[in-house]
Formats: structure tokens, sequence, C-alpha cells
């Protein structure tokens, strides 16, 4: 279980030093303006789903977890 300790104590300091820099940045980042934005407008409802981002974070989380599965 000690293991199961450490891997949350590390997700959730990345969780605080990501809040961080997303605080510190704010305005800055274009999430949500990249390319590859569907939006769907009827007539009471609106679907946003930005593709682009939702690949952009996945390649990242993908790329820290693997890098925290290497330093095991």
């Amino acid at each position: 279980m000690s293991d199961l300790g450490r891997v949350l104590i590390g997700v959730g300091l990345l969780l605080v030093v990501i809040g961080a820099v997303v605080l510190v940045v704010g305005k800055g980042l274009p999430l949500g303006r990249l390319p590859g934005v569907f939006t769907w407008r009827g007539e009471h409802t609106t679907v946003y789903f930005p593709l682009g981002t939702s690949i952009l974070i996945s390649v990242v989380l993908t790329l820290v977890l693997w890098f925290l599965g290497r330093t095991k």
C-alpha cells in the first residue's frame, strides 16, 4: 500500500503544479482555441467539443504517465 500512497502523493503534487501554472499563465494559454473545435448550435442547445485541445491534453498526460512509469 505504500507504493499506492507514493503514487497518489505524486499525482497530487503534479496537479498542484499544473494548477499553479494555469493560474500564473491565465489567459495566455490557447486551450479551447486550437484548431479542431466543433460547435453545433441547435434551437435551444449548444454543443462545444474542443477536439484539438482533447488530443493535446491526451498526449501530454500520456507522456507524463510514461515518464512516471519509467522512473519507477
